[in-house]
């Protein structure tokens, strides 16, 4: 319960900062502060949307939903990490186009600014700091990297105001909206694997078929499918030629498939002179020295 408050109070938080960042925006002109303004609603949104879509991955499955509704949780990062992305170029253009147009900053507007969100960002890295949730700790640590950030926009707003080289400010936030590009890219790149139910890059198709072969009375295995949800929960489909039907057989190819981390598997038995229904894996095809005899 106070994991779930704890991250309500990093939700309000960060759509807080977030709009006060944009007056910030408007006030001193600084494409770093628009550049943590957009970060924080990413970050808002993220912890909004994945809370409640969250809430509803955990809904049991049903006769409309075989599966499930554990890939709600995954929508919840198409959304924010479109979000990031389209936040990221935007920041990008406009501080090329600062580079190109220089805009008089306020800079003892940044500087009392950075320190206003230097102070509230430290209370508020207290305050989430409290649970033990890997939930928990990835939003406190947010917090802490917020508390870094405005240290830093504090140190180069001075550095700007004394030099009066302007042009820090735009090079600076291109460096942190490439960083946040990146890593929203990269993530993009998983969500997109997912859908397209590439196997995951942990699971290795032939380590599992060489140790199902070395149950007891398997002589093949072909037609092996696995395909993820979330990247958490995996699903096998796998047909395993045996020489007698035993129970024993699907129980041991089982615990094999959960030592690779496939928690739901469905398993067809095929006597070894048993023609498979896939032309694909024609039986007549398989040499007798992929069998092992115990």
């Amino acid at each position: 319960m106070k994991t779930e408050k704890n991250i309500l109070i990093a939700f309000i938080l960060n759509i807080s900062f977030s709009i006060f960042e944009f007056f910030g925006w408007l006030f001193t002109w600084s494409i770093s502060i628009l550049s943590d303004s957009i970060h924080d609603l990413w970050d808002a949104l993220s912890i909004g949307i994945s809370y409640f879509l969250e809430k509803k991955s955990k809904k049991k499955p049903d006769k409309n939903h075989t599966y499930g509704y554990i890939r709600y949780s995954v929508i919840g990062s198409v959304i924010t990490t479109s979000i990031l992305l389209f936040g990221s170029m935007f920041v990008i253009y406009e501080s090329i186009n600062r580079i190109i147009t220089p805009v008089e900053i306020n800079y003892n507007g940044m500087i009392i600014f950075a320190i206003f969100w230097v102070i509230v960002n430290s209370i508020a890295s207290y305050v989430t700091s409290r649970g033990n949730s890997l939930n928990q700790k990835s939003v406190n640590l947010h917090m802490l990297e917020d508390v870094l950030w405005w240290i830093v926009v504090l140190i180069w707003s001075i550095l700007m105001k004394f030099t009066n080289i302007s042009i820090i400010d735009p090079i600076l936030s291109i460096c942190v909206a490439l960083f946040i590009l990146y890593h929203a890219t990269k993530n993009l790149k998983e969500i997109v694997n997912l859908f397209l139910e590439k196997i995951p890059d942990w699971i290795d198709i032939d380590e599992i078929k060489n140790h199902i072969l070395q149950v007891e009375w398997v002589k093949d295995v072909h037609h092996i499918h696995v395909r993820s949800i979330d990247w958490y929960n995996n699903f096998a489909t796998l047909h395993v030629v045996v020489e007698k039907y035993s129970e024993e057989v699907k129980h041991r190819v089982k615990e094999e498939l959960q030592e690779h981390k496939i928690c739901h598997s469905t398993i067809e038995l095929e006597l070894k002179n048993e023609n498979c229904d896939d032309k694909k894996c024609d039986l007549k095809n398989i040499k007798s020295e992929s069998g092992h005899h115990h």
